[in-house]
């Protein structure tokens, strides 16, 4: 979709209808009145009763895309209740955000049928920027400006205290307060030595074998997660299980194995291991050993808690450690458990008494999580955040200095939990800019849907991503773009038609002439036979679609009558469903499409014309041919050749509004047009619904005006229907068009439509387990790639 250039970056509300700017506000500015707001006068349909908040966006900015910038800052003003320019106190009471991977504007209008709960329940609907940046994250760690924040003074004074009295304490001594990357953390050899880890060439070690490691390792070096279970035999301990985790957690290895001496113990209580578990094992520890190896990247850090232990069950020597019994280190050399550890940090109980032994594929995802969490919020954070907790003390010093004070945070997640206002991320391992205590990791949208659902006390701000789709879309990478391009082609085929045949000769202009009465054409392909000349037309908008069945379909032109049809293939069975969905979509319920008619052939044949002073009743008028010169009409009428007159005017807003007023109050109008160019189609939002239906009544009236007018279709935000496709397009070898290659629907199809409705279900049970007063925000945030650049989607309501 290509934005007007008089128009701002971004869609934007405002808080009063009687007054509107003609003038483009900068970026924050516009973010501004993209926002909630009380709604302060009467009922009207389809808005919130009165002194509720309400998403208000005016259709003239409806157009421009948002990007995650923007976004943000809408969030920042509805959770801080510093949304400049809003009257009215916030009744905000929490925030809600969806964001659904992998998911772009096209899918939605692709599944709209299905997609029932988004399409009725969200009043505002704007293209969202696809962005490079992870959505989640840009929202927790997005900057506020320091005029729009809290006043911190009692924070400088804590962090200043925190800062004085942890100068000695154990962490902070090893580690100082600066947050550093994995390097720091990874053990050197003289530590591994004194800690009594495997390392070569060291005595006792000479049996064991080693991975093959680079020298050194750097900060984007890949993280695994290492856990293994005990039995206790003749010879002592010896590995009955090993599990092992990759950087986002996912389990790679996961094996039991046979000791190779008689077992006194299986130590069961601990390991969870049984005499029947093992009995048909034959796995062997060299076969562990050549596994590991094979798996880990040469640059790979293993990470643990009491790693050494887990390394000589093993027999294996690997260079580059992180114990996370280590990072969290007590004053004497004591250290925490890892079960205290998890509940303390990542508000996870693990090794449960319920359970029946310890879970090596649980304690290895713990003991990486606490290490990405230390490695990402840094020493002197981590002390502060869990100091009383963990090490059992506060600071009670006074204040005394407060030039040492560090800079305080102006994160909108550090704002919010300054406030008292919790915040959370629920979804996949990513890469959030949170507290890992703040998140809970999920990897489906039904678990990630049940653990907020499960929330005793909702966060304030809390963000969830759904990720099934985008793995879904994920696994069928060779398809993806062939999908692509057969939504592309599906979404544009509600914009056609097919038309003919026309009289010999007939050119591609002549078609267009005729056809762009009813809307703006896009192309205009001529399918010429050995006989008859035919011609498919693509519109810009769905409306001209309509109505040039509606209109021209059964034209007589220079005595041939020609047929105006749909195309017949798969994609249009539904078409009918569609479109009466689309008149009644909650976007569309009070506006108008109607057409400034240009004197042409449509017109002359079409509409009421003057000839010679007398009113042309276009049907079966004997209009054959018609001519056009130095701006007047010459018409061919029952053999005799006439002049046509018509008075001919541009399209602008006070016409429209002097036109439609008559009917009910307008609320805005939107006249896209091309640079340069003239508009000659109108968007029309009336308060009211009956203002829309007056004027549809009042349709042949309105053809004597030079109107021809429907109901809207094309959704307010998109400029036109056929711009969200127009940048994912491809040619075959013989160069032709291939967007629009029909296949059967296939079982592909068949699942993603099932998954979006399933999608759909969740999405609304998670609306209506929203408090009363709550943003909601659902974040389809689009696609870029080498093909091009794919739009998103942002569906915004205050249920």
């Amino acid at each position: 979709m290509e934005p007007s250039s008089s128009s701002s970056a971004a869609a934007a509300a405002t808080s009063n209808r009687g007054k509107r700017k003609s003038s483009a506000l900068p970026a924050h500015e516009d973010a501004k009145r993209l926002k909630t707001e009380q709604e302060g006068e009467g009922v009207v349909e389809g808005a919130h009763p009165p002194r509720l908040p309400r998403i208000s966006v005016p259709l003239n900015r409806l157009q421009q895309p948002i990007t995650v910038n923007e976004l943000t800052e809408l969030l920042h003003y509805a959770a801080l209740g510093k949304a400049g320019g809003i009257k009215q106190p916030r009744k905000i009471k929490d925030v809600n955000v969806v964001i659904v991977e992998g998911l772009t504007q096209s899918h939605f209008y692709k599944h709209y049928l299905t997609l029932r709960h988004l399409r009725t329940n969200y009043s505002s609907r704007v293209t969202f920027t696809p962005s490079s940046n992870n959505v989640a994250s840009e929202i927790f760690s997005s900057e506020v400006p320091k005029s729009e924040g809290p006043s911190l003074s009692q924070t400088h004074k804590a962090n200043s205290e925190l800062h004085k009295a942890l100068k000695n304490h154990p962490v902070i001594t090893k580690f100082g307060i600066r947050r550093r990357g994995l390097t720091a953390y990874a053990l050197t050899q003289e530590e591994m030595i004194k800690r009594h880890y495997p390392v070569k060439g060291m005595p006792g070690f000479e049996e064991f074998v080693c991975t093959d490691s680079v020298d050194c390792v750097t900060d984007s070096s890949p993280l695994y997660g290492l856990d293994c279970e005990m039995c206790l035999t003749e010879k002592g301990n010896e590995l009955a299980r090993v599990s092992l985790v990759d950087s986002d957690g996912n389990c790679v290895l996961d094996e039991l194995v046979k000791p190779p001496n008689r077992i006194l113990s299986y130590l069961t209580k601990f390991s969870g291991i049984t005499a029947a578990m093992l009995r048909p094992v034959t796995t062997t520890l060299r076969d562990i050993q050549a596994k590991l190896r094979a798996l880990l990247p040469r640059d790979a850090v293993l990470v643990g808690h009491s790693l050494n232990n887990d390394l000589i069950a093993l027999k294996l020597i690997h260079r580059h450690v992180i114990d996370t019994s280590l990072l969290y280190r007590r004053e004497f050399g004591q250290r925490f458990k890892l079960k205290v550890l998890a509940e303390t940090v990542l508000k996870r109980q693990i090794q449960t008494e319920e359970k029946k032994g310890h879970n090596p594929i649980e304690d290895a995802v713990a003991a990486l999580e606490l290490a990405q969490y230390f490695i990402k919020t840094g020493p002197l954070q981590v002390v502060e955040h869990h100091l009383e907790e963990l090490w059992g003390y506060t600071i009670e010093e006074e204040f005394t200095d407060s030039a040492s004070a560090p800079t305080p945070s102006h994160r909108f997640a550090d704002i919010l939990q300054t406030l008292g206002r919790s915040v959370a991320f629920f979804g996949k391992r990513s890469d959030v800019a949170l507290d890992l205590s703040n998140q809970q990791w999920h990897n489906s949208d039904k678990e990630v849907l049940a653990s907020f659902r499960r929330q005793t006390k909702r966060p304030f701000l809390s963000v969830l991503h759904f990720p099934s789709l985008s793995d879904h879309l994920k696994q069928c990478v060779p398809h993806q773009e062939q999908q692509r391009q057969r939504v592309c082609a599906n979404l544009r085929d509600m914009c056609l038609v097919f038309a003919g045949p026309f009289p010999a000769g007939f050119s591609e202009r002549e078609v267009k002439r005729l056809f762009r009465c009813c809307g703006p054409v896009r192309k205009i392909k001529m399918l010429n036979t050995a006989v008859r000349i035919h011609a498919e037309v693509e519109f810009e908008m769905l409306e001209g679609a309509v109505l040039a069945l509606k209109t021209l379909n059964g034209l007589n032109l220079q005595g041939q009558s020609i047929k105006v049809q749909r195309p017949v293939n798969e994609s249009m069975l539904d078409l009918d469903l569609t479109l009466d969905a689309l008149m009644g979509d909650v976007l569309n319920t009070r506006n108008l499409y109607a057409v400034k008619l240009k004197p042409s052939v449509a017109e002359c044949i079409n509409i009421s014309a003057k000839v010679n002073g007398h009113t042309l009743d276009a049907e079966g008028s004997g209009v054959t041919s018609i001519k056009t010169a130095n701006g007047l009409r010459a018409a061919t009428v029952n053999g005799k050749r006439l002049q046509l007159t018509t008075t001919q005017s541009d399209l602008s807003e006070e016409t429209v509004r002097e036109t439609f007023g008559l009917f009910g109050t307008v609320d805005g109008i939107v006249l896209p047009a091309k640079a340069g160019k003239h508009a000659r189609h109108a968007y029309i939002q009336f308060e009211s619904s009956e203002g829309k239906h007056a004027a549809l009544s009042s349709s042949e009236d309105l053809w004597k005006e030079e109107y021809l007018i429907c109901p809207s279709l094309t959704p307010p935000h998109l400029g036109s229907w056929v711009a969200m496709t127009t940048s994912v397009s491809t040619v075959n070898a013989e160069g032709e068009d291939e967007e629009r290659t029909h296949m059967h629907t296939s079982s592909q199809d068949q699942k993603m439509e099932l998954m979006m409705g399933k999608l759909d279900r969740r999405l609304g049970k998670l609306f209506r387990s929203l408090p009363d007063c709550t943003l909601s925000v659902v974040v389809l945030p689009g696609h870029t790639s080498s093909h091009g650049h794919t739009p998103g989607l942002c569906f915004m309501e205050v249920k």
